[in-house]
């Protein structure tokens, strides 16, 4: 995502149905993977009322690389998840995470997301088009149910090539695709929910 420093607004086209399916929930958990902004917890926490854990694992995977240990990152994000109980989490906003990590943290990320949602819970991704592969990170920051703003600021892992559909959705197996949309940016936006049992 072609974000500048000052904020760029950009809509987002799977957010509002997210958002949706968070508040038909009653006092519904979400895990926001992305870092602790002020603004996004307010805006979840007095409009849906939910509870909210936030997990930074943009600071984790920046503390892996610093130590040249991005091969001990699987390990570290199945301890990191195991105190949530399996269907213990109603949402989980994952943001463009996935873009940063090599497949076999993807695919522990995934599983133990996958594990901690409950029937009927959702999970927004961003992908993005495998473009440009620099060292930035993108905050996204609510703006209202329709809209981003985008802040970039500078990392130190570099994104990985990027994921095809196909290996989005084998990444993902056990969850429905309840909508995706292909950006004229060339990111992609996943909104996946888990089956109902």
């Amino acid at each position: 995502m072609n974000a500048g420093e000052a904020g760029e607004l950009v809509a987002s086209r799977t957010l509002a149905a997210f958002l949706s399916l968070v508040f038909s929930r009653p006092v519904a958990e979400v895990v926001d993977l992305g870092p602790a902004i002020g603004s996004n917890i307010t805006f979840l926490s007095q409009r849906i009322g939910c509870k909210i854990h936030v997990k930074d694992l943009h600071a984790e995977l920046e503390r892996h690389a610093r130590e040249d240990a991005l091969d001990r990152f699987p390990d570290f994000l199945h301890r990191h998840f195991a105190g949530y109980k399996s269907e213990s989490i109603d949402a989980v906003l994952c943001w463009d995470l996935f873009d940063y990590l090599a497949p076999p943290a993807a695919t522990a990320l995934a599983g133990t997301l996958i594990q901690a949602l409950r029937p009927g819970g959702a999970l927004l991704a961003f992908f993005g088009g495998g473009g440009a592969r620099g060292r930035s990170y993108t905050r996204y920051v609510i703006h209202d149910e329709r809209h981003l703003r985008h802040h970039t600021s500078a990392g130190g892992c570099e994104r990985q090539p990027g994921l095809q559909n196909r290996d989005i959705l084998r990444l993902f197996q056990g969850l429905d695709v309840f909508d995706s949309v292909l950006l004229k940016s060339g990111v992609r936006e996943f909104l996946f929910r888990k089956r109902e049992s």
